[in-house]
């Protein structure tokens, strides 16, 4: 099947979405705020494709107007692609952390992952205030205590 149409249909309609569909449009370009972060957009990038032909000649001995037993349209054949381009939310780096705002709001699920480590960090930094609370009250006592 060397040099076969098809090959030239399918060639042509992946080196177009090639040049559609490169790496910016997933990861978009990072833009710069004012307050130092980053924003970066990410998209969903979905492509599909089809390609199909067949080989056409006159059957029973019969011949076309030229004489000859071969069609004058051996091939034919067709190709399609589709893209679709969803944004699905920005990557935002700053201040120590890199975070995922999804532009849907995400479901729930993915809401608490993306809250659990400052739910956590809030949790240890309660629990510490809370020990040095509880270790100056103490050394409160006991120097009230020696002192009396």
């Amino acid at each position: 099947m060397n040099n076969h149409p098809i090959e030239a249909l399918m060639r042509t309609a992946m080196e177009s979405i090639k040049e559609m569909v490169d790496v910016n449009t997933i990861v978009g370009e990072p833009v710069e705020t004012p307050d130092g972060s980053v924003v970066i957009p990410v998209t969903k990038v979905l492509c599909g494709f089809a390609a199909g032909g067949g080989d056409y000649t006159l059957t029973n001995g019969e011949q076309n107007s030229g004489g000859n037993k071969q069609s004058q349209f051996p091939f034919g054949g067709g190709s399609g692609a589709g893209v679709s381009v969803q944004p699905v939310g920005f990557l935002v780096v700053g201040n120590e952390e890199v975070k995922l705002l999804p532009v849907d709001g995400g479901s729930p699920i993915d809401r608490l992952i993306d809250l659990t480590p400052r739910v956590l960090h809030q949790i240890q930094e309660t629990w510490q205030n809370t020990r040095k609370t509880k270790r100056t009250a103490q050394e409160q006592e006991e120097t009230e205590a020696e002192s009396h």
